[in-house]
């Protein structure tokens, strides 16, 4: 399988050099030259690790297929339950639950497989120096990066988070990991910030001795195993005749950045009879005005939500989708308009055909604390604010076929928001948060969040987005 950037205009590679590359060299994003289509009758009868490796096999076609396996056995092996993703009823809908793993978000899904991705595409190209990971996160990224890279032999892991905005527990769950090959800096700024000087690093590895790579979702190493889930959760509902096969479903996703609600487009073209895919938004609603109206507009007031993984302004895989719905030679153009101006506009077949299968919903700080607080009285189900966000738009969208939403991070990231919404006192300690989140719920908090506040914080740097090509640089000088 070969891979060419969403701007047409850097060589066409493989999978393994696309893996290690990240980034695209004419500042692009990778994508298959095409979507490889599965047999859900064959991998209806396989467990999870096995249609992994078989999805994945089929995206990754020059990696070492029994390192692949054993890569995706070892992975999971961190999850702290056999379905790895299970998926249980929330009134009418069906939320998937992919914050089992160590860091109780969905990013573990890929981050717990990446270092093996990096490992086996190094061997593919004979390829044994050091890999520096470069990752800009908006809260949950950052976290289970470093779950998955702190201590691994050859790499280094460069972390980047915004100094205001995401949860005490996120930033705890960064800033305490101690492992020598570990660097973690709050940056003034958003997320956006972050990621557009990343961005600006890879432009320039030129400067760099050691190799970069990324961890964010622009590569393709963390986009594909999250089609994963999307595969085999409609195979366990039909495999619990909850669907029959071939059954139409709804899926809503929680996105900023676009990646997750993507990976369910690239398990819709797979073979996967997904009809409609709700993007649900907070307030920062870039992706909803999109979808209603073509225009890209990230020239608007930036939001500091109750669900920071989600406030993003500019969304990464968003170019993705407009290069696989056949926009072309024209992603270049709208992506140097949107650098340059801070917006662009798409045709109008392009933005129809988006339509037929997207719609937009976004959902304001009130509705999240409503919607969290009727799922816990009525359906009696502890849910996050990110979503809280998607159920909320998944109930505006009443639909004859099932709705599976993304649940997409574990209420103990965000006690605080949680204890609010259900009419409990908040403290300024979130461990007594925790605490009193486990005793009004009977539901246990993760081992992991506990102790993350209680380690001791060992990195408090904190940038401006234009040093960070700087700093970087000089961890290169002897």
């Amino acid at each position: 399988m070969n891979y060419r950037s969403t701007r047409l205009t850097a060589p066409i590679v493989t999978s393994a050099q696309a893996i290690l590359n990240g980034l695209a060299p004419d500042g692009g994003l990778y994508l298959p030259l095409q979507i490889p289509h599965f047999d859900l009758t064959y991998l209806q009868a396989l467990s999870y690790p096995q249609r992994a490796t078989h999805i994945l096999q089929a995206y990754f076609d020059d990696l070492d297929p029994v390192a692949l396996k054993e890569g995706v056995e070892t992975a999971v092996k961190r999850f702290d339950t056999s379905a790895i993703v299970p998926v249980t009823p929330c009134g009418s809908q069906w939320l998937l639950e992919l914050d089992h793993g160590p860091t109780a978000a969905f990013k573990d899904v890929a981050l717990t497989l990446l270092p093996h991705l990096l490992r086996i595409a190094k061997a593919a190209v004979h390829d044994d120096s050091v890999t520096h990971i470069l990752t800009a996160t908006s809260g949950d990224t950052g976290s289970a990066a470093l779950a998955g890279f702190a201590g691994e032999e050859g790499f280094l892991i460069d972390v980047f988070y915004p100094s205001e905005g995401i949860s005490t527990i996120q930033r705890c769950q960064m800033t305490t990991v101690n492992a020598p090959n570990v660097s973690v800096s709050a940056i003034h700024g958003n997320f956006d910030d972050a990621q557009n000087a990343v961005k600006k690093v890879f432009e320039q590895a030129h400067r760099f001795r050691t190799p970069l790579s990324s961890a964010n979702s622009i590569n393709i190493g963390r986009l594909f195993p999250q089609v994963v889930y999307y595969v085999s959760t409609y195979l366990d509902l039909v495999n619990a005749k909850v669907l029959s096969m071939g059954q139409s479903v709804d899926v809503a996703v929680p996105t900023g950045n676009f990646g997750n609600i993507l990976a369910a487009t690239l398990a819709k073209l797979g073979g996967v009879p997904i009809e409609k895919l709700i993007c649900a938004s907070n307030t920062n609603h870039v992706l909803t005005d999109f979808i209603a109206t073509g225009h890209y507009d990230r020239n608007r007031p930036f939001h500091v939500t109750s669900s920071p993984s989600m406030d993003i302004l500019v969304s990464s895989n968003l170019e993705r989708l407009l290069s696989l719905l056949g926009g072309g030679e024209r992603v270049n153009t709208w992506m140097k308009e949107l650098n340059e101006k801070g917006s662009y506009t798409i045709d109008s077949d392009l933005l129809h055909t988006i339509q037929a299968t997207f719609d937009g919903e976004w959902i304001t700080e009130d509705e999240v604390l409503m919607t969290i607080a009727k799922a816990y009285h009525t359906d009696h189900r502890l849910i996050d604010p990110h979503t809280a966000v998607a159920l909320a738009a998944a109930q505006r969208h009443p639909s004859s076929r099932p709705m599976l939403v993304a649940s997409t991070a574990s209420p103990f990231k965000f006690p605080a928001t949680v204890l609010h919404a259900l009419n409990q006192p908040v403290d300024s300690d979130d461990a007594v948060n925790l605490h009193r989140l486990e005793t009004i719920s009977g539901v246990e908090c993760p081992s992991a969040l506990k102790a993350s506040l209680k380690a001791p914080i060992v990195h408090t740097q904190t940038l401006s987005p234009s040093e960070i090509i700087e700093h970087l640089l000089r961890k290169e000088k002897p």
